[in-house]
């Protein structure tokens, strides 16, 4: 669940993508970079780490020039390694490119080893870098083609941002699984993202989401980018950006992220109202607060902020590794003792994924003295792994995929367990649409 940005046409580009992956920090927090064209080369600075922790003045002294690419790393191919982090640039027959990438290739084995076979030499083990080795080793006369080519071998989800010395190529897969969207710059240019939260802090005006199946080209010989329709779109965007990873501020496809989680909390509370009493309703902050207020208003239960969130720790569930995600949740959260002693507690989450964070919430919540807790799941159960561009690789680490619903309400040592189902969520999300939703169904439907 990368970020990525691109900016063109303005000459503090680089500074601009770094301002847009802070704003999108949540996406990714393992390492982070950014490549800009000058003086006919492309300079890239990347490193493990935060935005604010890899980028000082000193870095845009050397990235220079008015056309940038950015990302922040989370990983879900590869490895935890320096030279996993993006952007992957390279030079070929035609000059120099530079890479970034948000999804996952689900074809990229065999494309990989088809090049080995075919003597490229990879760096990484990213997904990513077969793009460049495709784009490197066709015979087309343009970079343009060269990338159309490549793309027809690249199965699953992406958004591709491919700079040149002169020129940026964005790319949405024909599903539209990731978002990106299209944003021009007040102080002049265009800026593309995978949030439109960044826009808001670049100063950028929203224009329109890059469609499914659409590459835009930005060139200095046009004021507008092109567009170019190069698959047919088979539209079906990710559930599990609504229910998790986009920040509540950002608006994806025409829909406000904050709305849908809002209204994923009032399904929550319609299906069990007179089922339950509970004296409040309490987030596990931060993401399950917009569904906590839903099921707050739709309920009649007074929502109350019981537990404390310490704002100096990042997201735990896209942390690599078990023990890093236990950490963290000792680190993060906190109860509010005073506020919740002898209470009957409603606790909303957005998802439970592999069920320790949950467990270790109830049992922080009983210690502070909450006479119930109630647990509640702003989300259906999580059964299969998610091969798009979520890191649950294997059923093993899907609690819902090896419990049944009361085995997990064991497990977590909730009183009591509910999750929206499939039904749910899609009313609750719209039914104008068809939905990416493997984690849940188990529907993959990239072959």
């Amino acid at each position: 669940m990368c970020a990525v940005v691109g900016v063109f046409g303005n000459d503090n580009a680089a500074k601009l993508a770094s301002i847009a992956l802070f704003a999108m920090q949540h996406r990714g927090q393992e390492a982070t970079g950014i490549s800009s064209s000058y003086g006919n080369k492309i300079h890239t600075i990347k490193n493990r780490g935060l935005v604010s922790e890899v980028f000082s003045e000193k870095s845009f002294e050397i990235l220079k020039g008015d056309m940038a690419i950015g990302h922040n790393r989370y990983s879900t191919a590869g490895n935890d390694s320096i030279l996993d982090a993006q952007p992957v640039s390279a030079k070929y027959k035609l000059g120099e490119i530079s890479i970034v990438h948000n999804g996952n290739l689900v074809n990229k084995e065999q494309v990989r080893q088809d090049l080995i076979d075919k003597g490229a030499i990879f760096q990484t083990g990213m997904d990513t870098e077969n793009m460049i080795h495709l784009i490197a080793k066709n015979t087309k006369d343009t970079l343009q083609d060269r990338i159309v080519e490549a793309l027809q071998k690249a199965i699953g989800s992406y958004c591709f941002i491919i700079q040149s010395r002169s020129k940026q190529f964005v790319i949405r897969d024909r599903y539209g699984i990731r978002p990106l969207s299209l944003g021009k710059l007040k102080s002049g240019g265009w800026i593309v993202a995978s949030e439109t939260c960044a826009f808001d802090l670049t100063e950028a005006e929203f224009v329109r989401d890059v469609k499914p199946g659409e590459m835009l080209v930005f060139s200095k010989d046009h004021d507008e980018p092109e567009s170019i329709q190069l698959f047919e779109p088979n539209y079906k965007p990710c559930a599990f950006e609504y229910i998790y990873f986009a920040r509540p501020d950002s608006v994806i496809d025409g829909k406000s992220v904050y709305e849908m989680r809002e209204k994923m909390g009032q399904a929550l509370a319609k299906k069990e109202i007179g089922k339950i009493k509970a004296d409040i309703v309490v987030p596990v902050p931060d993401s399950g607060v917009p569904a906590a207020l839903g099921y707050a208003l739709a309920s009649g239960i007074p929502f109350k902020t019981g537990i404390i969130r310490n704002h100096y720790i990042g997201r735990t569930f896209i942390e690599p590794t078990q023990e890093l995600r236990d950490l963290k949740v000792k680190m993060k959260l906190s109860a509010m003792a005073s506020l919740i002693k002898g209470k009957s507690l409603v606790v909303i989450d957005d998802s439970i994924v592999r069920g320790t964070t949950s467990k270790r919430i109830v049992r922080m919540l009983k210690r502070a003295g909450a006479a119930e807790v109630h647990f509640r799941v702003a989300s259906p159960m999580i059964k299969f792994p998610c091969f798009y561009g979520i890191d649950t690789p294997t059923k093993k680490e899907l609690i819902n995929a090896n419990m049944s619903k009361e085995q997990v309400r064991e497990y977590i040592e909730a009183d009591s367990l509910e999750y929206l189902s499939i039904d749910e969520l899609i009313e609750s999300l719209g039914n104008d649409r068809t939905y990416s939703l493997p984690s849940f169904d188990g529907n993959y439907f990239i072959n």
